[in-house]
């Protein structure tokens, strides 16, 4: 007895505490071993959905555009002249060939009315030369010839005559001057009438008509050439339109070649915009098109009217143009707009909406679907189309399959989901907010699900900046 008490004695401290606690430990392990296991809990995320559809897309092409009118007209004068008067005030509404404008044109129509009477005068000699005969004429020409000769002849006896009484003294100097004179106009009449007559013989009727045509268009141009410059002192409107600009007033001075006034078709307005190559790819002429006003809901229609044939030198960008045939009075020339031209349409394709498609990091485009079993499953999709609120898939999904929309960004692959229904309005919003609040005060279950939903929603945000 007294060896056992001494071998107990000699145990150390540490050996005797793990004796002592080795009873406890074994009854702890039988009642662990005892106890019900518990299930490990899997998390869950609220997600919408969408199934993919059948239905119509079309390629949309948006830019910035400039408003300009298909036609317009700066109206500058030919001459230089006093404004007389005006016609028509800035905003008016004018047709083709309108009055606008009177330069001061006095001296202008002088000149007309001299070249008018000069151009008549003309027109009767011709006349008279294309209706008379050749024969006729020369007949005329001799007998002018020989009158003019016998009276030459005579006024030369008269003029001897005289210088033979000057000479004796028995006639003043006067005298023998004024016969020398008559005798001078006697002689230049005579060759005058001598040269038609050779002229009319030597040339015959044909140059003569000519010469009295020659004249003539002569007389003609000359008027024509005053009456242009009388019409430029009336200024007219060359197309249909309203007077957008006058700078001058009446009694100012118009200078030629500097803008008076400036009308603008709006009846036809063009949309002028420059987009990249990209885009422009499958334009053509005549594509359904749209522009929009900041700050007006509905859109005009219009029609793509132009596509450049050439690149802009300066950007490498191509020039396309909106024609909107009916404009309303709010689409004025100068404003920035937005068009958006329909480039390419596809129709009965399988489509999805633009917010559940992602990219991974290698670029690669998929969707999730919501699986029969409750699980999120990556689908690698191939895309067509891609519209302005819808994408079209060529592979990878199948028209009634559901699509994640909202909480599907960065979700991995084979995570457990519950689906929920899109909220319809901030009541519903408000209810489900209360909803929530409710069950995370109720159970801790319920809290990861409530955990779960607002991850949903920070995953579509992403999304969104991700497209």
């Amino acid at each position: 007895m007294t060896s056992r008490t001494d071998r107990l004695r000699r145990i150390s401290p540490r050996t005797k505490l793990l004796l002592w606690s080795l009873p406890f430990a074994v009854a702890l392990f039988v009642f662990a071993g005892c106890a019900k296991k518990e299930p490990e809990v899997v998390p869950e995320v609220s997600v919408q959905v969408t199934a993919a559809k059948k239905g119509d897309v079309s390629r949309i092409v948006a830019a910035e555009a400039v408003v300009f009118p298909l036609q317009q007209a700066v109206i500058t004068p030919k001459i230089s002249s006093t404004i007389k008067s005006f016609a028509v005030q800035r905003g008016a509404r004018v047709r083709k060939g309108q009055l606008l404008a009177v330069l001061e044109n006095a001296d202008l129509s002088a000149a007309a009315t001299q070249s008018k009477g000069e151009y008549e005068q003309a027109e009767g000699a011709y006349v008279t030369s294309t209706a008379s005969s050749i024969p006729e004429q020369i007949q005329k020409a001799e007998l002018d010839a020989s009158s003019f000769k016998a009276a030459a002849d005579a006024q030369k006896q008269v003029a001897e005559s005289r210088k033979e009484l000057f000479q004796q003294g028995a006639l003043p100097r006067r005298e023998l001057d004024a016969a020398e004179v008559a005798l001078a106009q006697a002689q230049s009449q005579y060759q005058q009438a001598q040269k038609v007559l050779d002229d009319l013989r030597r040339s015959g009727k044909e140059q003569a008509v000519k010469s009295a045509g020659g004249q003539f268009n002569a007389a003609k141009g000359k008027l024509l050439a005053s009456q242009a410059a009388l019409s430029y002192s009336y200024i007219k409107s060359p197309i249909n339109g309203v007077v957008t600009d006058r700078p001058l007033y009446p009694g100012e001075l118009a200078t030629a070649n500097q803008p008076l006034l400036t009308v603008m078709d709006n009846s036809s307005l063009i949309a002028k915009a420059h987009i990249s190559q990209a885009q422009a790819v499958g334009l053509k002429k005549g594509a359904e098109a749209e522009v929009r006003i900041a700050g007006q809901d509905d859109a005009i229609a219009g029609k793509l009217s132009l596509v450049s044939p050439a690149l802009d030198p300066g950007s490498t960008t191509i020039e396309v143009w909106v024609q909107a045939a009916k404009p309303p009075d709010s689409l004025r020339p100068g404003m920035t707009v937005e068009i958006s031209i329909t480039a390419a349409t596809v129709e009965d394709a399988v489509i999805v909406p633009n917010n559940s498609i992602f990219q991974t990091n290698d670029g690669a485009n998929y969707v999730v679907v919501a699986g029969s079993d409750n699980l999120a499953h990556q689908t690698t999709v191939q895309l067509g189309i891609r519209g302005v609120t819808e994408t079209q898939i060529t592979s990878g999904v199948n028209a009634g399959e559901s699509v994640i929309t909202s909480g599907g960004y960065g979700l991995p692959d084979k995570t457990k989901i519950k689906i929920e229904a899109p909220e319809k309005n901030e009541d519903a919003d408000t209810a489900g907010d209360k909803s929530d609040r409710k069950t995370a005060d109720s159970s801790d279950g319920k809290t990861a699900d409530k955990s779960g939903k607002k991850t949903a929603g920070k995953s579509k945000s992403s999304g969104t900046e991700k497209e």
